[in-house]
C-alpha cells in the first residue's frame, strides 16, 4: 500500500544544550578564568509525553492544514494500537468513485475512474500519536481492467475475489473543531483528541460501470492486526 503521509519510523528522543562560559582579567602579573556553566534543555515530544511541553508548530501555521467539517455518518468502530503503542480508532464513512479522487491526483483516461473509500480516523490517547493510514481499498477482482490484474493483490482474511490495487490515503478535513495535525522532527502526529477524515483511493483506474457498493475498507497489514488476518470496516447503511 502506497500512502501519500505514511511513516513507521518509529521517533527519538532528542535535547538540546549550550554552555556559556565567562572568564575575567586580575591583575598585571596573572589570569584568572572563572567558569560559569548553564545547561538549556529543550523538551522535545515523544511518544510517553502528554503533550504538555514545547508542541511542535500544527500544520496551520504553515497554511496547509484540512479544512474542518462536521463528523459524516460511520459504521461500528474498530480500535486497534500498533507495537509502538499508538492507539486509533476507524470507522467507515462512504465509498465512491470519481475522475479525480484527490487533489493532486491525476485526471482518469476517457472512459474509466478512480475508486475511493472515506474513514474516520480518532487518536483514543491521552498524548499526540503517529498519524498512520491503517485502512486499505479492495475491490473485487473481477470489476479490475484486464490490464492491472497483476496489480491487484489479495491479502489473507479479505474474501478470494477481492483485491486492493496500488492506492494513496490523505486527511480530507478534520472533523467536530479538532486540531490540525502536527509536524515535529519529520513526523505528522493526531493532536489529543483529535479525529479525521480519510480519502484512500486508487491510482491506477478502474471501469466507470463499478458499483460503488462493491468497494470495501479492510485492515490488514500486521502492524494493526494480531492474527495477520483483515478485518472489514462496515460502512454505514445508505453508504457509498
Amino acid at each position: 500500500m502506497s500512502n501519500s503521509y505514511h511513516s513507521h519510523r518509529r521517533r527519538k528522543k532528542s535535547s538540546a544544550g549550550k554552555v556559556g562560559l565567562a572568564g575575567a582579567l586580575t591583575g598585571a602579573a596573572g589570569i584568572a578564568a572563572v567558569a560559569a556553566g548553564i545547561l538549556v534543555i529543550r523538551p522535545v515530544l515523544s511518544p510517553g509525553d502528554d503533550g504538555a511541553a514545547d508542541r511542535p508548530p500544527a500544520l496551520s501555521s504553515q497554511g496547509n492544514a484540512p479544512g474542518a467539517t462536521p463528523a459524516p455518518k460511520v459504521g461500528p468502530a474498530l480500535s486497534i494500537t500498533t507495537p509502538e503503542g499508538y492507539a486509533y480508532s476507524l470507522a467507515a464513512a462512504k465509498t465512491g468513485v470519481d475522475s479525480k479522487p484527490l487533489s493532486d491526483s491525476t485526471p482518469a483516461p476517457a472512459g474509466s475512474t478512480y475508486a475511493y473509500a472515506e474513514y474516520v480516523i480518532t487518536n483514543t490517547q491521552k498524548r499526540p500519536v503517529l498519524l498512520d493510514f491503517p485502512a486499505d481499498i479492495f475491490l473485487p477482482r473481477g470489476e479490475v481492467p484486464r490490464a492491472a490484474q497483476e496489480r491487484c493483490m489479495p491479502q489473507a482474511g479479505v474474501p478470494q475475489h477481492m483485491c486492493t490495487l496500488p492506492n494513496r490515503s490523505k486527511v480530507t478535513a478534520r472533523l467536530n473543531g479538532s486540531q490540525a495535525p502536527i509536524e515535529d522532527a519529520g513526523d505528522t502526529l493526531i493532536p489529543v483528541g483529535a479525529s479525521y477524515l480519510v480519502r484512500v483511493a486508487t491510482d491506477l483506474s478502474v471501469s466507470e460501470s463499478l458499483d460503488t457498493q462493491d468497494i470495501k475498507l479492510y485492515v490488514w497489514n500486521a502492524r494493526y492486526t494480531s492474527d495477520r488476518k483483515g478485518i472489514e470496516l462496515a460502512f454505514p447503511a445508505g453508504a457509498g
